[in-house]
């Protein structure tokens, strides 16, 4: 009794899913996550970090003082040609993340735990608004705003409540 033959595609298909999922594990975007560390460039992306002071004027007691709150940028520059800022406190915690360019970025894996509530508040915006237009998500632990349009995309996300002393909003870009 001879065996069963097997398709002529069958091991074909099975080489080819092995090799995909390789493929698809070598080219995971790596990203930072919003409140955790910062990402691990990705193959073919480049990074360069700067550190910034932001002096800002206290008074207590009724006196003056000036203190200086550091943070640093590292941008990242994706093989897709998007730029990923991060904007990383004294602790080396990501505390706000700004993108500008050809393609939006895996949102899930940038927003890690927050993207849930991303998501609730992307829900409640296309109910009220429509499907199209920019987004703009504010809660308060969590804002996010992104638009623009195919090959120019650009947002910002960040932790209202993990801003160090002296950086505002508008400081994430």
């Amino acid at each position: 009794m001879k065996a069963p033959k097997q398709p002529r595609h069958g091991h074909l298909v099975s080489a080819l899913a092995i090799v995909a999922g390789a493929l698809g594990c070598a080219a995971a975007p790596a990203y930072a996550v919003l409140g955790g560390q910062p990402m691990t460039a990705p193959e073919g992306a480049s990074s360069t970090t700067s550190t910034n002071s932001v002096a800002h004027a206290a008074v207590a007691s009724g006196a003056s003082s000036a203190s200086a709150s550091n943070y640093t940028v590292r941008s990242t520059v994706l093989a897709s040609g998007t730029v990923v800022n991060e904007y990383l406190s004294t602790e080396g915690v990501v505390f706000g993340i700004a993108w500008h360019g050809p393609r939006v970025p895996d949102l899930s894996s940038l927003l890690g735990s927050y993207f849930p509530q991303y998501q609730q508040g992307l829900k409640a915006q296309r109910a009220a608004r429509g499907g199209r237009g920019p987004v703009s998500v504010q809660g308060s632990g969590l804002v996010v705003d992104s638009g623009g349009h195919m090959g120019a995309f650009a947002g910002s996300a960040y932790l209202p409540q993990s801003l160090p002393a002296g950086v505002s909003a508008s400081d994430i870009q």
